[in-house]
């Protein structure tokens, strides 16, 4: 992820793989470390399917924090 300060806006969503053809679903747009505290506070099984997006970027969520 190439845009990694605090304050940068950020989509974090949910990446429903199980369900209907893999339907995202937005949880906050917003700063990096809200979206991060946000993740934090997310069960395990809905952790492994967070993706952090950038303007220029999107990872895992687990492989963001090392758990991936």
């Amino acid at each position: 992820m190439r845009t990694t300060y605090d304050s940068a806006t950020v989509r974090l969503y949910y990446l429903d793989i199980a369900g209907e053809a893999g339907a995202a679903t937005t949880l906050l747009y917003g700063p990096l470390t809200d979206a991060l505290r946000l993740a934090a506070q997310q069960s395990a099984e809905v952790q492994d399917s967070l993706f952090i997006a950038t303007d220029n970027d999107v990872v895992a969520y687990l492989d963001l924090i090392g758990e991936g």
